[in-house]
């Protein structure tokens, strides 16, 4: 074990503290500037939560801080979706890296390894992490980020529209393909996807339910990372299934491959139109603020022959630029986000779970289905850190080969090449 321990912008307008620069065009990021002269110290802080309503929690955390570090200015700048991860590891490759950064798995990696991130253990707020989380964190004797909200990935179901057609919310394998099988017998595509997380979710989550469930997962990745077994060995049952979803005609590829996460697959599932779409938790209070003519709740996968399983991600992980030259002043920032109350209001806005010890669950109602089973342990880890490989973006990529209509066995095998590539 390698593991010593267990698209479109928007201007806001917040912070009296704060002025808006930016939104000058449509591939500008949001820039958000303070107004603090009397500071000494600014942090440059980049991220891709860009919403307003995310931006807004943000806002206030900053401002706290703030008013507590009176010497210390911070400017939070955001940019969309995957673009912001090439923004980052280009702005780092130039040595133009902010002081305060988002990462996800794969460019965590890609980082580490380069050593631009700076060894974060010493935050005093790392021992209110849950088990689950540190071992996700350690690297070693380091810790090189730090999660601050723990995204769940579910299925959203149209209430009205199932007891329409005399079903009740799937729980179980079977009766998920019976319910999938008679919408299409009715002309009706069941599945709504978007071309990022939908499909690799439920891949990763069909394939290694079992082993998390037997607690076998790290055992496995440390064969995968010391070259002794193939990504695919058990991933392949998952993409099989994502394959036979498509044969089935359960979602349209086509559209699929077109359909944006968090934006034209809320859009479309808000039509009314069709009984399921496969995405993030945290999206389930904006399409709860949209004008629906139907009732909706946020489930567990029901992909299993004896239930359900969530898959989940410790998610928003803030990292330090090892080079930044306020970096005393950027470590104890990210310690103030990370204390518990500004955790769990920023995990709250986002239906996201909190990643600390002793802490409540969102109170959304339409996620409330997906609590029982994240508390009962049955959930994957979609990106899991045991794992050196950008699990995240291989999986995207297969997903992206099988729905232009490439058999499993050879996206199997590009999944294979290309981890090895990176390794």
């Amino acid at each position: 074990m390698r593991r010593k321990r267990k698209g479109r912008q928007w201007c806001v307008w917040g912070l009296t503290l704060m002025l808006i620069a930016g939104c000058t065009g449509p591939d500008n990021p949001v820039v958000i500037l303070p107004s603090n002269q009397a500071s000494t110290v600014t942090l440059t802080y980049f991220g891709n939560k860009y919403e307003p309503e995310n931006v807004k929690v943000i806002e206030a955390i900053i401002s706290q801080f703030m008013d507590e570090n009176p010497g210390i200015s911070v400017a939070y700048e955001s940019l969309k979706g995957n673009a912001y991860y090439e923004a980052l590891i280009k702005r780092m490759a130039k040595g133009k890296g902010d002081d305060i950064f988002m990462v996800n798995h794969d460019t965590a990696l890609t980082l580490a390894k380069q050593g631009q991130l700076a060894d974060l253990s010493g935050l005093a707020t790392i021992e209110n992490y849950t088990d689950e989380m540190l071992s996700q964190m350690w690297e070693g004797n380091y810790i090189y980020w730090v999660p601050t909200t723990v995204s769940v990935f579910g299925l959203y179901c149209n209430l009205d529209l199932l007891k329409e057609y005399h079903h009740e919310v799937p729980s179980t394998l079977a009766e998920w393909e019976a319910v999938c099988d008679d919408f299409v017998r009715q002309g009706i595509t069941p599945v709504i996807a978007n071309n990022d997380i939908s499909l690799k979710t439920v891949a990763i989550g069909m394939s290694l339910a079992a082993t998390y469930q037997a607690h076998q997962q790290a055992a496995y990745f440390e064969q995968i990372n010391a070259g002794q077994a193939a990504l695919s060995e058990k991933l392949s049952s998952g993409f099989t299934y994502v394959e036979a979803m498509i044969q089935k005609g359960y979602l349209d590829p086509a559209a699929t491959l077109t359909t944006q996460k968090t934006s034209d697959d809320l859009d479309i599932f808000a039509q009314g139109e069709a009984p399921f779409l496969l995405t993030g938790a945290w999206a389930a209070g904006r399409l709860a603020q949209k004008e629906l003519n139907f009732q909706f709740s946020v489930v567990p996968y029901p992909l299993m022959e004896d239930g359900s399983f969530v898959v989940i991600n410790a998610d928003t992980r803030l990292s330090v630029n090892a080079d930044s030259s306020h970096r005393e002043e950027a470590l104890r920032f990210v310690e103030f986000f990370t204390r518990f109350d500004n955790i769990q209001k920023f995990a709250d806005q986002q239906s996201s779970f909190s990643p600390l010890k002793n802490s409540r669950p969102s109170s959304l109602d339409q996620i409330q289905p997906l609590i029982p089973v994240y508390e009962s342990g049955r959930s994957v880890i979609g990106s899991d850190s045991l794992l050196d490989k950008p699990i995240w973006e291989l999986t995207a990529q297969a997903v992206q080969r099988l729905l232009q209509g490439e058999p499993v066995n050879r996206v199997m095998e590009q999944l294979d090449e290309e981890a090895n590539l990176e390794g």
